[in-house]
């Protein structure tokens, strides 16, 4: 049960670590195909923002933002794959933090055809993300279960 669990973990992970590798490869002095695909999503993202708070009052980097999530995606992969549960904690917030604004498929219609990838990469990452859940909490009944074994009586002679 160990090794397929190990297994499965870097199976998982792999997705993660391997787009943070080639993120990390095409970055380079502009950030790569990677800002440019966010940067107008973050422009977007900063109007909203600056209509509710104000003008000027919220920067967005698009470079520090493909760097950090490089670093969510690789350093949160690798953690997992040791069967840390801070590991998950990241790559849970690196989904939350993205799918939203990545899969964009609510400023389509349904008939469009961008709108059915846009759903269908937007679920899968939520399946991701229920998937990272479900490893949290099996994580944590098994720290429970050896928590209780742990605690015997002492004999009395």
């Amino acid at each position: 049960m160990g090794f397929f669990s190990f297994l499965g973990r870097v199976l998982f992970a792999s997705i993660f670590i391997l787009s943070a590798w080639q993120m990390f490869n095409e970055f380079g002095d502009d950030g790569g195909p990677a800002a440019k695909e966010w940067a107008p999503k973050l422009a977007l993202l900063k109007k909203q923002i600056d209509g509710a708070i104000g003008k000027n009052n919220f920067r967005i980097d698009v470079r520090t933002f493909v760097a950090a999530i490089i670093f969510l995606k690789s350093f949160g992969g690798i953690l997992f794959v040791l069967g840390s549960t801070f590991g998950a904690y990241l790559l849970i917030y690196y989904l939350i933090l993205t799918t939203p604004l990545l899969y964009d498929f609510y400023n389509y219609r349904p008939g469009e055809p961008r709108f059915n990838s846009l759903l269908h990469d937007f679920l899968q990452s939520l399946a991701y993300v229920g998937a990272l859940l479900y490893f949290l909490g099996m994580k944590n009944t098994i720290l429970r279960r050896q928590h209780k074994k742990k605690t015997t009586k002492a004999k009395t002679s």
